[in-house]
């Protein structure tokens, strides 16, 4: 991936998460509960699934893994840094932010899991159509 990309990837993280953080306001989502929290989670893993499917579907295979893990990295990495500077530090919790916040800790380690199995299916499924398109050729 060229500077660029790490930049622009870079900056639409830390775009994405000062959104978020306005949005949480005024208690970084404390204000309501576990069941809503995880209801949350759902609804913004199934929307961001098909955005990201998209990005990774017009990245060239022999690039995508290394592309997934980067995103993976600039949507985590950063953002987990934001938090405890935000959680952590300003607002005192330290490293016990991690459980009180639950649902941001959570985000830290659905990307890893998420995103290269999802280059590996999009390369297995172009190898698969690849075959068949030789196949009805040959």
């Amino acid at each position: 991936m060229k500077t660029r990309g790490h930049i622009r990837l870079f900056a639409t993280a830390t775009t994405v998460w000062g959104a978020f953080w306005v949005a949480g306001l005024p208690s970084y989502y404390q204000q309501y509960s576990a069941p809503a929290m995880l209801w949350f989670e759902v609804i913004l893993l199934l929307g961001l699934i098909g955005p990201v499917h998209y990005v990774l579907r017009t990245v060239p295979g022999e690039r995508r893994r290394n592309t997934a893990v980067w995103i993976a990295f600039y949507f985590t990495v950063p953002l987990a840094v934001y938090d405890w500077l935000y959680c952590g530090v300003h607002l005192g919790h330290g490293l016990a932010f991690l459980w009180r916040y639950w649902y941001l800790t959570t985000y830290y380690v659905i990307p890893w899991l998420l995103l290269p199995g999802m280059a590996v299916i999009l390369d297995r499924a172009e190898s698969v159509a690849r075959g068949a398109v030789q196949h009805t050729r040959g």
